[in-house]
């Protein structure tokens, strides 16, 4: 099943409030899971890019501190709190 079908069967579908919470916490769930392998990839010193949500570019740095949700990032622009999901081993 593709990620298209999906978004169609939610927005289609007849589901209760209950229903969505469900989906909700398992997106929630398995955003977790992803964010904790991504952090796990990571070393201090590992030269890392992401994409600026609020500016729209690409940033490249390198890993300066590994924390529970973020880490943070040494750039030339300064240093950055980036969720690990969003790096992108350079």
């Amino acid at each position: 099943m593709d990620i298209g079908t999906i978004n169609s069967a939610i927005i289609r579908g007849t589901w209760s409030n209950d229903d969505l919470t469900s989906m909700i916490d398992a997106v929630k769930y398995a955003r977790a899971r992803l964010t904790e392998r991504s952090k796990y990839a990571l070393k201090v010193g590992q030269a890392v890019r992401f994409t600026s949500t609020k500016r729209g570019i690409t940033v490249q740095g390198t890993v300066n501190k590994i924390a529970i949700k973020y880490v943070t990032v040494a750039t030339p622009q300064g240093l950055w709190k980036v969720p690990a999901n969003m790096l992108e081993a350079v």
